[in-house]
C-alpha cells in the first residue's frame, strides 16, 4: 500500500507526533492553517467514516475530543476549534486515509465558520431539498 498516512503511522516518514496508542495516531499538519493544527487518524486504513463501525467511529471522535481539549489546555492560545473531515476529492480529501482535522482558533485569526468554506446557494426551497434527503 502506498498510503502517505500509513507510512507516517509506521514511522517510514517523519511526523511531529503528538499522540499515539494502539488505535489512533495524531500529528501536526505539515501545512497548518493555524498553530497546533492537528490531524487525528485511525491506524486501521479506511478512506472515510462510512467504513468504520459504530463503535470505532465513536472511539475516533472521542479521541478527537480528548486531543482538542488537550490542545485547548496547553500553552497555545486556542479559544475555539474547527473540527472537520474532508470526504472524497470534491470536498478536498487529498489522501485516501480517513483523517480528522483539529484547527485551533483565536479571536481575530481571519478564519470563518465551517459554513464559510462553501458558497453554493440554491434557489430551491428548503422544503424541496428536505423532501429529497429526508430519512423516513
Amino acid at each position: 500500500m502506498d498510503c502517505l498516512i500509513c507510512k507516517l503511522i509506521k514511522g517510514e516518514i517523519p511526523a511531529h507526533k503528538i499522540y499515539e496508542d494502539e488505535d489512533f495516531f495524531a500529528f501536526l499538519d505539515i501545512n497548518p492553517s493555524a498553530p497546533g493544527h492537528t490531524v487525528v487518524v485511525p491506524k486501521k486504513h479506511v478512506s472515510t467514516i462510512f467504513e468504520l463501525d459504530e463503535n470505532d467511529l465513536g472511539k475516533l471522535f472521542k479521541k478527537v475530543a480528548e486531543i482538542a481539549m488537550h490542545i485547548k489546555d496547553s500553552t497555545l492560545p486556542a479559544t475555539g476549534f474547527n473540527i472537520g473531515v474532508n470526504h472524497w476529492k470534491t470536498a478536498g480529501q487529498q489522501i485516501e486515509h480517513l483523517h480528522v482535522h483539529i484547527i485551533p482558533r483565536v479571536a481575530g485569526d481571519g478564519g470563518g465558520a465551517i459554513q464559510s468554506i462553501v458558497a453554493n446557494k440554491s434557489d430551491e426551497s428548503l422544503e424541496s431539498i428536505c423532501d429529497k434527503i429526508k430519512i423516513n
